[in-house]
């Protein structure tokens, strides 16, 4: 985690017994790695059945303390949605669904989230709030109000990263934002009020939660970061040009 700059409660989170893990941003925003990061946490520190179905498989997992299969699509599998149907036979703690591109994968996940299984997937979605949204979007207006009682129940994280070229030139870092489902969270999933859930993050930095601007702000104060480079992609740019921070 320190090595790939990504904040200690991704390992936190790789202790939960059951529930859904969203980890987003567009393509080449370093999600296949954060994902493998947080498998192989598993895979080092407990004793799991992890079935991981992904297009490709990018990051190729040896059991150690946990029995790790990986399915790849084309090749293992010709859908999400059949192969997450049959990972369910096989009673897994942990799933890794590597995108959740239709309602019937959503369905599934959701599901399986619910009924005790630890779940990772990725959306394209560039921040936590979005996420839920698309999630929520994907399903008819007359199911809406069930999805979102579902999510609320079964969410535990979205971890939504974008990465950047580093100071040095020799590299890029993942600027993070993480939601934690807690109590007010949940609430305002449930009540149709996502758009209050960037403030709920922003407030709640003793928890581990952090906006993207807050993570921009520590890669820049810490010198992993050009200020100009995290003022193109910050949401606020005047937090950089005053100095203010939080």
């Amino acid at each position: 985690y320190d090595e790939l700059r990504l904040p200690e409660i991704l390992k936190r989170l790789t202790k939960k017994e059951k529930g859904l893990i969203l980890v987003t941003g567009p393509t080449g925003s370093g999600k296949s790695t954060t994902l493998a990061t947080m498998i192989d946490s598993i895979n080092d520190n407990r004793y799991c059945h992890i079935i991981t179905v992904e297009d490709p498989i990018e990051f190729v997992h040896r059991s150690k303390n946990s029995l790790i299969n990986q399915r790849e699509l084309g090749h293992d599998t010709w859908s999400f949605t059949a192969a997450l149907r049959s990972a369910l036979r096989e009673d897994p703690d942990v799933i890794l669904v590597g995108e959740m591109r239709d309602l019937e994968t959503v369905s599934l996940a959701l599901t399986a989230a619910e009924t005790g299984h630890l779940v990772f997937a990725t959306l394209h979605t560039g921040s936590c709030t979005k996420s839920i949204d698309r999630i929520i979007d994907m399903f008819p207006k007359e199911q809406q109000q069930q999805v979102r009682s579902m999510l609320s129940e079964s969410l535990e994280a979205v971890i939504s990263q974008t990465l950047l070229p580093t100071k040095d030139g020799k590299g890029r870092v993942p600027a993070v934002e993480i939601m934690l489902a807690n109590a007010a969270v949940r609430n305002l999933i449930r009540e149709e009020k996502t758009y209050q859930i960037p403030s709920i993050i922003q407030a709640s930095t003793k928890e581990g939660m952090q906006t993207r601007d807050q993570s921009l702000y520590n890669l820049v104060m810490n010198n992993y970061v050009e200020r100009t480079v995290a003022e193109e992609v910050a949401e606020n740019p005047k937090l950089f040009a005053t100095g203010a921070g939080f």
